[in-house]
């Protein structure tokens, strides 16, 4: 089965959807790098892509804030305008914020709920009708290790769990979708998975939120490694998943990229 030509990336310019962006570029796909340029943080899409042609892959960079409705529903019709048809859809995107519930401000749910939620949802919606066409395509939401129910009150989840209810709710709505969306479009040879990474990967973000000192720490490659394997033709049928970095790149021996 041939390589996937176009796969969309959204949270692309850096981090791990950078990393992903630059391994399927390496695999032969067209990449459409996703992203709002934000000063507060060291990359743009543009850079992205400019990464990948010096390595010569193909890629295109498209402004996206996908806290905005009009962006979230155009940006599918934009990249297959320009590209063709979406066969890989990597939802990647977040926007984080860090705050006990108690005074957790309505405008950073909604935020946070739209980036990582509703467009995830609206852009599967986009890309699923063509899928179906095909026969064949590849959805992949990136969650996190904090969607898991913490442990229980008593034995003491520490000040910094306390901080993550809203971003692991948001994380674990976007599993509850994988998982349903991947029965829904089975018999139409769609996949959809989701994939965390084992340990915190130190992006610009994840410093800024946590002291990595004292914690695990994977690069974003693993992630890419990850992401890769699982919206590969070449490797076995995996879909309706909820899957973490490290137990998948034990798998990748099995099917050589």
């Amino acid at each position: 089965m041939s390589v996937p030509k176009v796969a969309l990336i959204t949270g692309s310019s850096g981090g791990i959807g950078r990393a992903i962006a630059l391994r399927l570029a390496e695999a032969g796909m067209h990449v459409a790098v996703a992203a709002r340029s934000d000063s507060r943080y060291p990359a743009t899409p543009e850079d992205a892509v400019r990464e990948i042609r010096e390595y010569g892959g193909h890629a295109t960079a498209y402004e996206c804030d996908l806290s905005l409705r009009q962006d979230r529903l155009s940006l599918v019709r934009r990249v297959e305008e320009d590209m063709g048809n979406v066969e890989v859809l990597i939802n990647n995107a977040a926007v984080s914020t860090m705050q006990a519930l108690e005074t957790f401000p309505e405008r950073r749910f909604t935020l946070m709920f739209d980036v990582q939620v509703r467009a995830p949802l609206e852009l599967s919606q986009a890309v699923i009708p063509g899928m179906r066409r095909r026969s064949r395509g590849w959805i992949l939401n990136i969650t996190s290790p904090a969607a898991r129910h913490p442990k229980p009150p008593e034995t003491g989840v520490g000040e910094e769990a306390s901080r993550t209810t809203v971003y692991g709710m948001c994380k674990a709505a976007l599993e509850r979708l994988s998982t349903g969306l991947a029965a829904e479009v089975y018999s139409s040879g769609i996949n959809v998975n989701a994939l965390a990474p084992t340990h915190i990967v130190p992006t610009f973000g994840a410093k800024a939120f946590f002291d990595l000192s004292t914690r695990a720490t994977e690069p974003p490659e693993d992630m890419a490694n990850a992401a890769f394997f699982l919206v590969s033709p070449t490797s076995p049928r995996i879909t309706g998943q909820i899957l973490y970095s490290q137990d998948v790149l034990k798998w990748l021996p099995e099917c050589a990229p």
